[in-house]
This record gives C-alpha cells, structure tokens and sequence, in this order.
C-alpha cells in the first residue's frame, strides 16, 4: 500500500494544479471579456452624444484628479473591510487586504457580482484567513457601504431638494427601499445569525467567539469610515464635471448634490446584479444631475451633459480600478500571489 501510495497522490495533486490552472484561466476571461465589454459601451455612448452634436473637450488633469478622488474614496471602504477580518480572527496583511479589495472590485463587471468574493477570498486565503470567512467579511462590508450610500441618498433627497426634484418622486422610496434592504442584514445580531444559519465555517470551532466580535460598535465605525468615503466618491464625479469644462460647479456647496447621485446611483447599481450596473447607474445619475445642472447651474445642454458626466464616470472609474489593480498585483505579493483564486 505505501509504494503505491505516493504516485496516486501525485496524480491528485497534478490533477488539482491543472484543474486551479483552469478555473483561473476561466475567471480571466470573464474579467477581460466584461471589463472590455463596459469599456466600449461606455465608448460608444460618448461617441454617440458627439454625433448627435454635443461637443466637449476633455480636461486631462480633472480626469487623473477623478480617478485618484475615486480610489481615495474607496480607501475608508477597504480599510473597513480589514477592520471585519480582524474581527473575524483573520490575520492578513493590510498591503494583502488592499490588494484583494481594489483588484476584488473588476469582479462587479461580470454577471451576478460573485466574482468579487471569489477574487477577494482567492487572493487572501492562506493559513491566516480561511476563504470562507473571508467571503463572510465581503458580505458585510459590502451590504454596509450600499446601507450607509442609501441612507446619504434618503437623506440629502428629504431634507434639502430642489423644488423640481418632485418630478423624480421615485428617488426617495428607491433610496429607503435599498437602505432597508442592504442595511437589515448588517446588523450583528442578523449577521451572526445568518453566519451561524450559512455555516460559515463549518470546520472552524471557534467561529461563534469571532462572530460576536461583530458588534455594533464596529458597524459603527463602518458607517464613519462609509460616509467619508462616499463624500470623496462624489467630489469624484464633481471633477469629472471639472474635466467636461462646466463652469459654477461648487465642490463644497453642491456636495449633497454629487453624494446623493453617486451613493443611489451605485447602490441601486449594485444590488441590480446587472454587470457593472450599467444603465441602472446612468439613469438615476442623469435623474439627479440633469436637475441640478438645469435648475440649479441653469446649464445650457444640460441633458446631454448629464449623460456624458454619468458615461464618463463610469469609464474613469473602471479604468482607475484597472491600473490601481495591475500596480497592486505586481507590486504587493499576497500569501498566494501565483494565484488569481484558489
């Protein structure tokens, strides 16, 4: 029995290694077919506008100013999602947990959004951080970011709306919809339950000591660590305004304005399961732009500008996400930096 022994595990571990080497050959296509697929949707539309006779030019440096206010915006997000970990009784490195979260992030461009766990949860598994606890962590750092960007929206929506707002009623049930929907199962007493409920992990012991370390005081600073986030997400698109050349745009006066577009449009996006949110995102960002550029800036085009803002966003956000994601790959080696998953 032990001569035979070796070689029959030899042929499971090649087994093993070539069928890894597969599923992660698969999950790069999906990422560079879709992500390719959202880059030239968003191409076309903006050629699109062109020739229907809308004119612009592009001010690089609000572009690179867009881009990076995006990636700072998502900094508070990760760094909660590392707060979770460690809670969990996780142990990875800061530069891992930030390498997995800005690259975990190409996964929303591929149909049902799972990507982003298995790409998050790939790239950190190791001794120190059990994979299914891991994609635990990105359930509620996610579902708390989609809570606190629709409580923003609800807020902003309720409290300070221009009088023309009314025509888009639907924007504030939408808003309070999403908050309840995202919010409910973030909240530790559900999210323990429901980690209990999933058996997450199964084969981990200790796993009832770690999840009651999700307490409210933690969800707690999510939610500061989210609202700083999404006001530095909205001053990006107030820089892509910049970058399009329209004149009054205020970064500070008009903050609520740009939060509130970019929080409902995102969530609402997100919680679609449609690719990258296309199309959901663009007509709640259009909604809330097109009256603010209307009535508030009395822009003229100001149609036609808000679908540029809200098609150009999205590309300068994903290609931000592609270069923050190629720098991190090579530049930061993770437990398992051979490895897209595992």
């Amino acid at each position: 029995m032990s001569v035979n022994a070796e070689p029959v595990d030899n042929a499971r571990s090649g087994r093993k290694h070539w069928l890894k080497l597969l599923f992660n050959l698969v999950v790069l296509a999906l990422l560079f077919y879709f992500v390719r697929d959202s880059i030239r949707s968003a191409i076309e539309q903006l050629r699109a506008q062109e020739e229907s006779g809308f004119r612009w030019r592009l001010q690089w440096t609000w572009v690179v100013v867009s881009g990076g206010l995006y990636l700072l915006g998502s900094l508070p997000m990760g760094w909660f999602w590392y707060r979770i970990l460690r809670a969990l009784g996780q142990h990875p490195r800061p530069a891992e947990a930030l390498r997995a979260f800005y690259i975990g992030h190409l996964g929303k461009y591929v149909p049902g959004k799972a990507l982003v766990i298995i790409l998050r949860a790939g790239l950190l598994k190791s001794e120190r951080v059990s994979a299914a606890v891991a994609a635990a962590s990105v359930f509620l750092e996610t579902l708390t970011m989609m809570a606190v960007g629709a409580f923003l929206s609800a807020g902003i929506l309720a409290l300070r709306p221009h009088e023309d707002m009314r025509q888009h009623g639907w924007l504030l049930p939408l808003a309070l919809g999403l908050m309840v929907a995202a919010g409910l199962p973030t909240v530790p007493p559900i999210f323990r339950r429901l980690v209990l409920r999933l058996g997450v992990p199964k084969g981990d012991p200790g796993i009832v000591d770690k999840i009651n370390n999700v307490t409210w005081r933690l969800v707690g600073t999510g939610w500061l660590a989210m609202i700083v986030g999404w006001l530095l997400l909205g001053l990006s698109l107030w820089a892509t305004l910049q970058a399009l050349g329209v004149e009054g745009v205020e970064p500070i006066a008009h903050l609520h304005y740009y939060t509130a577009a970019v929080a409902l449009a995102m969530v609402a996006g997100f919680l679609s399961l449609i690719p990258g949110g296309v199309l959901v995102r663009e007509v709640i960002l259009m909604s809330i732009m097109g009256i603010y550029l209307a009535k508030v800036l009395k822009v003229a085009e100001a149609d036609a500008i808000a679908v540029v803002s809200a098609v150009l966003l999205r590309l300068i956000w994903l290609v931000s996400e592609l270069i923050a994601s190629g720098i991190l790959y090579v530049g930061v080696r993770g437990a398992q930096a051979e490895n897209v998953v595992s």
